[in-house]
């Protein structure tokens, strides 16, 4: 890569961006927000037996598939991670397509669960994971109440699973809360922008760096 002319210290740069909230956190509004801000950053559409919600859109929110094609899926070795979320709803992470896009130098972001961080955190692909609550549990159940797609029952058992989720924050590279979107929005932006100027991106920076002397 060239800047004004001179050559700048090579660098592996692109990563994953794991968001996970409980439900109801507003993991997926923010990384909407990110994806609004980003040109080099690429969503992970995931693959989920559940029927679609609202508006949602097959191959945009998710890719709707029945359970049989999910586990012939899981059978190929296709997902990155897999997990059966509230008992009854498969969801995963083709591999491939995050392979393919972080090759190319983009980022991937997606938002899934704990579970599905844990199985990442066991693999080689380069990631930084970020987890986002809202400022309180009585904030967690309005938001919940306020999308008006649960049960009573449905938001209870929801809540139950938060607490338990949180339980997973030490695993987790950063925390944001979730109290002002644009401000959350930000903070993860600036969480990317720091993950990618870690040292451990560049190849060999100090070896590189003297070369550049070299070279002009």
């Amino acid at each position: 890569m060239r800047l004004r002319g001179r050559t700048l210290i090579e660098k592996s740069s692109s990563f994953l961006i794991i968001l996970s909230a409980p439900s109801g956190g507003g993991k997926s509004t923010i990384l909407n927000e990110i994806l609004k801000k980003a040109d080099n950053i690429d969503y992970s559409v995931s693959y989920t037996t559940r029927a679609p919600r609202g508006t949602e859109q097959n191959g945009v929110h998710y890719h709707f598939i029945d359970e049989a094609d999910f586990e012939t899926r899981i059978a190929q070795g296709d997902f990155l991670e897999h997990a059966k979320v509230f008992g009854h709803s498969w969801y995963g992470t083709s591999i491939s397509y995050i392979q393919s896009r972080l090759k190319l130098g983009h980022h991937v972001i997606m938002d899934i669960d704990v579970q599905g961080t844990a199985q990442i955190s066991a693999t080689a692909v380069p990631y930084v994971k970020i987890f986002i609550i809202p400022p309180s549990m009585e904030v967690l159940k309005e938001r919940l109440i306020k999308r008006g797609t649960d049960s009573a029952e449905a938001i209870q058992r929801r809540l139950d699973t938060a607490e338990k989720e949180l339980d997973s924050i030490p695993d987790y590279d950063y925390l944001v809360i979730n109290d002002d979107l644009d401000q959350a929005a930000d903070y993860v932006m600036a969480i990317i922008k720091a993950e990618e100027n870690r040292v451990c991106r560049y190849h060999s920076p100090r070896q590189e760096f003297l070369q550049q002397e070299k070279k002009t």
